[in-house]
């Protein structure tokens, strides 16, 4: 367990890394409950797992781009199939949620460890340029 106060000292990337790693956690140990037959363990991992989903879906700063549309749906897609899993206790269904989100988990880690923004700025602006010109529907 992390404390009240080494939390309020994360950065918010930090912060959703530690929501990444206890939403692959939920989904691990609601599987594991799933096989071994134990229904409850299974729902209250699967619903936490599902808050976990809201909660990074909140936090998205949708003037942001595209990313954060994109992101929205993937965590909507999650989220769909954690409910379907805890509903069915179908265990194929938690797979494709761990599927789907296990490369933005890792992806995210690793730029929190590099912590390098690799992308020139003319490309920024011009990518800028493009997503503040572009018609949305």
């Amino acid at each position: 367990m992390i404390t009240n106060e080494a939390l309020h000292k994360k950065s918010p990337q930090e912060l959703t890394s530690l929501l990444y790693e206890a939403l692959l956690d939920n989904l691990e140990e609601g599987k594991a409950a799933i096989q071994s037959r134990d229904f409850m363990i299974a729902n209250e991992k699967l619903q936490k797992a599902n808050d976990i989903l809201h909660r990074l879906g909140g936090g998205l700063n949708y003037e942001a781009g595209i990313v954060s549309d994109q992101l929205d749906a993937l965590y909507n897609y999650a989220s769909d199939l954690v409910v379907e899993a805890n509903y069915t206790k179908d265990e194929t269904k938690v797979d494709q949620a761990l599927n789907a989100l296990t490369p933005i988990v890792e992806a995210w880690q690793t730029a929190l460890k590099t912590n390098q923004d690799k992308q020139p700025k003319m490309m920024k602006q011009k990518a800028n340029a493009y997503e503040q010109s572009a018609i949305y529907e």
